[in-house]
């Protein structure tokens, strides 16, 4: 099952050609993780966030632009023991043409430990409702 968000396109986010900037793919990215999280019981509620982004990517397809409706589309690819890796499209709303590709590899973190913990078994469910089927 894929989560999906909506955003638009802010004038601040495209550069000089009037094209999104690339930095702000990865607001959108965070933006959809952020609505991911909630959407599976997890708030942003710094006190008890346990989650650590390791890694992220992002492969531009198309020209996107101000005022443009995006979607994104997120669903979980890959589920470890520590951590998982959740896939991103972001798509023109209106036309569902793709406009880029990304993934981000969040680790279950205790920050009090400093240290990578195994996912517990009830997010461990919630990310398997989400887990792309190839």
């Amino acid at each position: 099952m894929k989560h999906i968000s909506k955003i638009t396109v802010r004038f601040g986010e495209t550069d000089a050609l009037g094209h999104i900037n690339n930095s702000s793919y990865f607001i959108y990215l965070e933006e959809a993780r952020i609505r991911f999280f909630e959407s599976i019981g997890y708030n942003m509620n710094t006190k008890t966030w346990n989650f650590i982004l390791a890694s992220t990517k992002c492969d531009f397809v198309d020209q996107g632009y101000f005022n443009q409706l995006l979607k994104v589309t997120t669903n979980v690819s890959r589920i470890g023991n520590k951590s998982f890796q959740l896939d991103h499209d972001i798509l023109d709303d209106h036309t569902g043409s793709l406009i880029a590709q990304a993934n981000a590899i969040i680790v279950y973190f205790d920050f009090e430990k400093q240290q990578s913990e195994v996912i517990p078994e009830l997010l461990k469910v919630e990310l398997e409702r989400h887990l792309a089927v190839s």
